[in-house]
């Protein structure tokens, strides 16, 4: 089928073609060299299929999008609703066996419900910020049409406090209303113009400008490109005036709630925060009030932009906005977006941003059409309604839930962990058995096993120095007449646990590092004189396969446990990463991208399905962040001179911890051991020298845990590593490994491996001591 191809940047005509393994993109000739180093035309197999949309283009509905499995999506366009349809039709047909057809076949609306989105939202499931984005994308929203980009809320109003109070309601926006009416003395004004005057083109509105356009999304991200080019082209060659450029947050608040404005926010103020700094350098002028237009001003309680987007954040996951979003839901997507709701929230807008009010494709006066379209481009469009009825609330927050009572090994009254709480030793108690007679030097659970009431036995498994694997029955939380935070019966019997095949490569450190358990139940070992790395069923209880990719020894691995894929990345002495996939219940047998760019053995390996990102430390002291869709080397990062990384871990969030310490050669022995904090894109925002050599560390949540040889646990800030606490655990630490709830991802348990062969668990205590 003839169709286009929608990008931020442009438009690109070709052809369709659906066979029976792929869909084929074929660009016309002419625009093939558009962009010199972007490949235009594409494959994609059905198995990578994964949500197809319908779309909506210049206000008809002649478009889908395609998301794949690999998070990438293209955005095409067609000629006629016919053309659109027999795409349809073809591929619905298809063997796409990852393809979630409801996606394809439902209205946005059914679809919203048959995801069960709400009531996830509702019963706090997901987060404010993923609830968004999801309502975004069924209503029409997409990165690839400007006009059509992802609308966030503002929610605070007070961005000249030295620090932000998020338990104070007066610091937050009124979330009911829309934000052209944010200051009361405008309402009257407002409803006055409604009422008295009617455009004979664009009808009966309230405002005259609206809070989602191409040219609102330039506004903020002019710092970056495209959206650089992209202004500099809308204004004839050169930028907006400074006056009208976006340089300050106060500032834009301000221009809205005196009803200069009505733009709402875009999803980079809650990720991004490099669109806030003037990276490249450009000369956006001065303005009237001799302020330099450069980096973007930020509010007093934020230090940095980093700082910024980390409170703002905090902000849209606060319990002020969790009891309100439910209101701006309404306006933006709900009931009060059109008819007499609209009308008493005063909340209309353009009768030709609404899609029910125009189809460019059935009108045939090629003036008129064009002129529509021009008025829809610079306008905006309002998202597809998913919402018929008042919309439900959120639940409120409530404290740590008491678990069942049951028998176990250990004593003591304790709970699950609540994420968000603080971590001080004094709410935390911690208890132990002695799983084996070698030390622990890697731990953990499968990945997606504990569920919020479980009343099944699940796998708790440890290995120690000298490669034997034990496999325990766990039960975090536990059915019985005493009170334990969980069950666990030790896996003591040496003739039932496996030894992970031969002796390890003799010059290798025996350490977490090299093993990893698959949510699959599947253990793997790395550190082989064959080179090989191996896969134990912990099922069959015996080893299934022995994969040989890697040139020298495989010294590193580790698995992506908070993504939706099963993806393992390992590194070796070649200095060469690989990245496998697990298909079901069977090992990784294919690699899928192999990363280049060490020149050194490569010591440690992180990996993030969600964000694209695996990165790896090697022995020569540099660290290196590659994609994992296309296997691009992206940043180059070099904590420090004469040192080796030892271990890097990535957050949900995007900043990336490294740790370095000096290299093993005697002229840099002097060299201390380091923190190291890095942006998603390479920027170093925090350094950290410690005293004390550390063995092991794991991210949680926002706080990073750390180990050392001394048997301290000791719990940092991640952003500012600060130390808000630490336990002593009285012998050497191995291993910390984090039990994470199956549908939220969060911590329920903390498990630490000792020197002395003994599993400690930490939990916190009664929930009332915790804040």
């Amino acid at each position: 089928e003839t169709c286009q191809l929608v990008t931020v940047v442009e438009v690109i005509s070709g052809t369709l073609d659906i066979t029976n393994k792929c869909i084929y993109f074929v660009s016309d000739p002419q625009d093939k060299d558009f962009i010199p180093w972007y490949p235009i035309d594409f494959k994609i197999q059905h198995s990578q299929l994964r949500e197809i949309h319908p779309r909506r283009y210049n206000m008809s509905h002649t478009a889908m999008e395609m998301f794949l499995v690999d998070r990438s999506n293209h955005f095409i366009n067609f000629t006629s609703k016919k053309s659109l349809h027999r795409i349809f039709s073809c591929i619905l047909q298809l063997d796409a066996p990852n393809l979630i057809k409801g996606s394809l076949t439902q209205k946005p609306a059914k679809l919203v419900q048959s995801l069960g989105l709400t009531q996830k939202w509702v019963k706090r499931e997901i987060t404010n910020l993923d609830y968004i984005m999801q309502l975004n994308t069924i209503s029409g929203r997409t990165y690839n049409d400007l006009n059509q980009y992802p609308i966030f809320p503002w929610i605070l109003r007070d961005y000249s406090s030295d620090t932000l109070d998020l338990s104070k309601p007066e610091v937050f926006r009124d979330l009911s209303k829309p934000m052209g009416i944010q200051n009361p003395d405008l309402e009257e004004g407002i409803a006055l113009k409604y009422e008295e005057f009617e455009d004979p083109v664009m009808g009966k509105f309230h405002y005259g400008t609206h809070y989602s356009n191409a040219t609102t999304v330039m506004h903020y991200l002019v710092r970056l490109e495209p959206f650089t080019s992209l202004q500099i082209k809308l204004q004839c060659g050169m930028f907006d005036h400074p006056d009208r450029q976006f340089f300050s947050i106060p500032n834009a608040w301000r221009i809205t709630y005196l009803g200069s404005d009505v733009k709402e926010l875009i999803p980079e103020f809650f990720c991004l925060p490099d669109f806030l700094r003037n990276i490249n350098g450009y000369d956006l002028g001065v303005t009237q009030s001799k302020i330099v237009v450069g980096d973007v001003i930020l509010p007093k309680w934020a230090s940095s932009p980093e700082d910024f987007i980390r409170q703002h954040r905090e902000a849209l996951e606060s319990e002020f906005v969790s009891a309100h979003l439910n209101e701006w839901i309404d306006l933006i997507f709900g009931y009060k977006q059109t008819g007499p709701e609209a009308e008493k929230a005063m909340n209309v807008f353009n009768k030709y941003s609404y899609q029910e009010n125009v189809d460019l494709h059935n009108i045939e006066d090629e003036k008129i059409r064009r002129k529509l379209e021009c008025l829809i481009n610079n306008f905006g469009q309002t998202p597809t309604r998913l919402f018929s009825e008042k919309h439900p609330t959120r639940l409120q927050q409530s404290p740590v839930r008491p678990i069942k009572t049951g028998t176990g090994v250990f004593g003591g009254k304790s709970q699950a962990l609540r994420p968000t709480a603080i971590w001080r030793p004094e709410d935390l108690c911690t208890s132990y058995a002695e799983v084996a007679a070698a030390p622990v030097v890697f731990l953990g659970t499968p990945s997606r096993q504990t569920k919020a009431l479980l009343t099944s036995n699940e796998t708790l498994v440890t290995v120690t120095a000298l490669g034997v694997a034990n496999v325990h029955v766990w039960l975090p939380y536990s059915n019985g007449k005493q009170s334990h935070p969980f069950t666990l019966q030790p896996d003591l019997n040496p003739s039932k646990c496996p030894c992970l095949g031969g002796p390890f490569d003799k010059d290798l450190h025996i350490s977490s590092h090299l093993f990893a358990l698959s949510s699959n139940k599947l253990l793997l070992s790395a550190g082989h004189w064959d080179n090989s790395f191996r896969t134990y069923s912990l099922e069959k209880n015996k080893m299934v396969a022995r994969t040989t990719h890697h040139t020298a020894v495989v010294t590193c691995m580790a698995v992506d446990r908070l993504g939706t894929e099963d993806l393992l990345i390992t590194g070796s002495k070649d200095t060469t990463c690989v990245i496998w996939k697990f298909s079901k219940h069977d090992p990784p047998s294919r690699p899928q991208q192999t990363l280049y760019g060490h020149d050194a053995e490569v010591l440690c390996v992180d990996i993030s399905s969600e964000l694209d990102l695996a990165i790896s430390g090697a022995k020569n002291g540099t660290c290196l962040v590659h994609t994992i869709r296309s296997g691009q080397l992206v940043h180059k990062l070099r904590p420090k001179k004469s040192c080796e990384i030892r271990h890097v871990a990535v957050s949900s969030t995007g900043v990336m911890v490294v740790y370095s310490v000096g290299s093993r050669s005697t002229a840099a022995a002097a060299v201390k051991s380091c923190l190291h904090l890095y942006s998603i894109n390479g920027r170093l925002l925090e350094e950290k020298k410690l005293n004390k050599p550390l063995s092991t560390i794991v991210i949680v949540d926002k706080w990073i845990i750390t180990g050392n040889e001394q048997g301290v646990l000791t719990f940092r800030d991640l952003y500012s590593f600060k130390q808000h606490n630490a336990l002593d655990m009285s012998a050497s630490i191995h291993s910390i490994s984090p039990v994470l709830d199956y549908q939220t991802k969060l911590c329920t348990h903390l498990l630490v491996g000792l020197h002395n062969g003994k599993l400690i668990i930490v939990s916190p205590k009664d929930p009332s001591s915790v804040t």
